[in-house]
């Protein structure tokens, strides 16, 4: 259980960040950068129904979460 919450505070920590770095590129550099916050979003919005993120995949394997 710890674990879980472990990589979701990770998870939530790097989609805000994405989120938040994706919106200050496209005011400065340019608009397209709205479609990574966008597929940020997505990733989040099918999480809630499917169960399923990739980044925590990701993070596991990279041994975020795991135990000492």
């Amino acid at each position: 259980m710890e674990r879980t919450l472990h990589i979701q505070r990770w998870v939530f920590g790097l989609a805000g960040f994405f989120i938040i770095a994706s919106l200050i590129l496209g005011h400065y550099v340019d608009n397209r950068f709205a479609y990574f916050t966008l597929f940020v979003g997505a990733n989040m919005f099918q999480f809630a129904f499917t169960q399923f993120c990739p980044l925590a995949v990701i993070l596991k394997k990279l041994g975020v979460g795991a135990d000492k």
